[in-house]
């Protein structure tokens, strides 16, 4: 066996979203290990098989390893996928740099965009890596339920019909079905965008709305999301898919849901930056929402709800502030701005 074949895929990221790959592939009886930053990460996950960080309540696979040397790690595989926060994910991108080699694959689950620069993560990885068989995970995966064992699905989107294929054959038979598709822009704008929505729905859900407020947002969000999408070079089918109004539903109607829970903290009074300290986990519709708002007041697009969001996250505005200028808005032809 060469030393680029000795696992089948390294899990960048020992977060909640990376720790629940790794988990999952694992369980698919796949040679899998997981980079993580910090020493006692890993010795907790090799000896006592626990990330208490971040899914405290879950036990996983004894045959999942944690190391904390990269090099060794991406020579030994020919899949390289990341599960790092927008945040920090240039620098990591930078790391795997080093390391990795033109015909391995590298593929992200990131949802989120950089917000200095607007670039999404496939963008990234091509800025900072020597990688050319790149690709993009999303999709309705939370990752508690990803854990508990409940059938999920996702789209690897990839202009490399190689990445889809090999990225499909790591998660067959698994509880997660993998489909393939081409768009990489409207994958990862709908994957980060997503974001902005499942924190109206969580202020909606703060307030006391019901279903009629979430459908609202929801079908709204997706309309938002695809005009966005559609001037940034994206298929408008990709937004019907999981990676579009999927990820929407799951995000926007769980309480397991990350920015989710922001919005109904917000909702309910508290302040943002107490809610973020307060949490080791990411948000990723925070920052989302300060680049999308940047990128679209240089485009001159109106996108009411993710305006609205982020005056309510930077600008000040109350909740009811949100709720009157929403309601206020005139209404034309549904998606006219789509069809034509």
């Amino acid at each position: 066996m060469s030393v680029r074949n000795a696992m089948d895929v390294l899990v960048v990221g020992g977060g909640t979203f990376g720790t629940a790959l790794a988990s999952l592939l694992a369980d698919n009886k796949r040679r899998v290990k997981i980079w993580v930053r910090r020493q006692e990460q890993a010795q907790e996950i090799n000896t006592e098989h626990r990330n208490s960080r971040y899914l405290p309540d879950f036990e996983l696979p004894q045959n999942l390893e944690a190391v904390i040397d990269m090099e060794q790690a991406i020579k030994s595989t020919p899949i390289v996928l990341m599960a790092i926060p927008s945040k920090s994910f240039r620098n990591v991108a930078r790391q795997v740099g080093e390391h990795i080699e033109g015909d391995q694959i590298l593929v992200h689950a990131t949802k989120g965009i950089e917000i200095e620069t607007f670039k999404r993560m496939s963008q990234i990885l091509k800025e900072e890596t020597c990688a050319l068989k790149i690709g993009a995970i999303s999709g309705p995966n939370l990752s508690k339920e990803l854990m508990a064992g409940h059938p999920a699905g996702a789209l690897i989107a990839s202009r490399y019909e190689e990445v889809i294929r090999s990225t499909q054959a790591l998660f067959r038979g698994s509880r997660m079905r993998l489909y393939g598709g081409r768009d990489v822009i409207g994958t990862e704008i709908g994957g980060a965008f997503k974001n902005i929505i499942a924190l109206s729905a969580g202020m909606a859900a703060g307030l006391g709305m019901g279903d009629n407020t979430k459908a609202l947002l929801i079908t709204r969000g997706l309309s938002e999301m695809a005009r966005l999408g559609v001037a940034m070079g994206a298929d408008v089918f990709t937004f019907g898919g999981l990676a579009g109004i999927g990820d929407l539903m799951a995000t926007c109607a769980s309480p397991l849901s990350r920015n989710h829970q922001v919005g109904a903290r917000l909702a309910k009074g508290e302040n943002l930056e107490d809610i973020l300290a307060s949490t080791n986990q990411v948000a990723e519709g925070v920052p989302t929402t300060e680049a999308v708002h940047r990128r679209i007041s240089a485009m001159k697009l109106d996108l009411p709800i993710a305006n609205a969001v982020y005056a309510r996250l930077y600008g000040g505005w109350t909740n009811e502030k949100v709720i009157e200028y929403l309601l206020g808005l005139s209404v034309g032809t549904e998606l006219a701005r789509l069809r034509f």
